[in-house]
């Protein structure tokens, strides 16, 4: 049996799923080195409750663990990270005595656009090779495929 080495080379294993992952990869730790060459500290589970709670505004602790699939011990953790870095706080749910909501404070949301800079950046970066028609198929493509998937039983 062959040993894998520490950080295997599969770039030229024209995997489909495997590709993605590569390329998502790549953006997380593209996006995780802009951000901390600037100073930012974040890693990449934490700018996406940044930006799910920008965008959506408030949640549960439950709902971003979902969407982020982690489990209830990670997702606490993210959160007390984030909080004690004065990015978001916890306020008693209007409906639901036993439930919070988590919302950005005004530093999450000066933080959150110091986030999506970088984040237009890392996107610019990947995509500079291709021009704008290139541009429009490749996401074309992914959302055809998104749905496809979404569809399938």
């Amino acid at each position: 049996m062959q040993k894998l080495p520490c950080t295997p080379d599969l770039r030229d294993d024209v995997n489909f799923a495997l590709l993605i992952r590569q390329v998502r990869e790549g953006l997380m730790q593209q996006l995780e080195r802009e951000l901390t060459a600037i100073g930012v500290e974040l890693n990449y589970s934490q700018t996406l409750v940044l930006k799910l709670l920008a965008k959506y505004g408030p949640q549960t602790p439950g709902d971003l663990a979902r969407w982020l699939d982690h489990n209830a011990g990670a997702m606490t953790r993210l959160l007390d990270r984030l909080e004690s870095k004065g990015y978001l706080s916890r306020q008693p749910h209007a409906e639901d005595r036993r439930a919070l909501r988590i919302e950005l404070t005004e530093a999450g949301q000066a933080i959150w656009q110091t986030i999506n800079q970088c984040a237009e950046r890392v996107q610019a970066t990947a995509l500079r090779n291709l021009d704008e028609t290139e541009r429009g198929q490749l996401l074309e493509l992914l959302k055809r495929i998104r749905d496809t998937l979404e569809k399938t039983p």
